[in-house]
């Protein structure tokens, strides 16, 4: 279990917050707001009414306790570029920013930060590989043009080998994982029989995934 802090209790910020206290973190939530700081009291572990631009308030968090800081003010970019600024000046090591805008992203990089987050662009790309691959539940970029996608197995593809569905692509494409129910098998070979609702985790280029994509519907 790891302590976070959140600036900013707007929609994106307070859902990063209960996700991360439902698994298992303690969170700081913090917003200048004493409504919504009131609104979500009870919820997160601990609600603060601070003023994110002004470092000596900052300074009385104890934000050293946190294993990251995220930023996640809308946006009023200004308050947020003077909230990362400084949490910089405080020594914060691991500080993640909410990005409105590429000018926004620019500024931030500048300021030395690494996790700077696109929420709307990044879900706009997760429903448009969601619309093209109808089959990948879910889907994580590794960088080097590598990705890991979650398939769920349909009923048509029932007691075939999973070397048949891998195909030319074998060797290319790394079967991760399969969960079958509540087992995890890591140990797969490609006479490995598939069944229907089994959960397996493909790794590959985007090439080979979308060449694999019509043997998976």
């Amino acid at each position: 279990m790891a302590h976070f802090t959140v600036i900013g209790l707007g929609r994106f910020g307070i859902a990063a917050s209960l996700e991360l206290i439902y698994l298992g973190h303690t969170v700081t939530g913090v917003d200048r707001d004493p409504k919504i700081v009131d609104k979500y009291v009870e919820e997160l572990t601990q609600a603060i009414i601070c003023d994110s631009t002004d470092e000596n308030a900052l300074r009385e968090l104890d934000l050293g306790n946190s294993e990251a800081v995220l930023i996640a003010i809308g946006e009023d970019m200004q308050s947020s570029l003077l909230c990362t600024l400084a949490l910089k000046n405080l020594g914060v090591q691991e500080i993640w920013v909410k990005a409105s805008s590429k000018a926004h992203h620019t500024i931030v990089s500048k300021l030395g930060v690494q996790r700077i987050i696109h929420p709307e662009e990044e879900m706009g790309v997760r429903v448009a590989q969601s619309l093209n691959y109808p089959m990948v539940n879910n889907y994580l970029s590794l960088g080097h043009g590598l990705y890991v996608v979650e398939i769920h197995i349909k009923a048509s593809l029932h007691d075939t080998p999973i070397g048949h569905i891998l195909g030319c692509a074998k060797g290319r494409v790394q079967t991760v994982l399969i969960q079958r129910e509540q087992d995890v098998l890591n140990q797969i070979d490609q006479d490995f029989v598939l069944k229907a609702n089994d959960i397996i985790l493909l790794c590959g280029t985007r090439a080979e995934l979308k060449y694999l994509a019509p043997r998976l519907v």
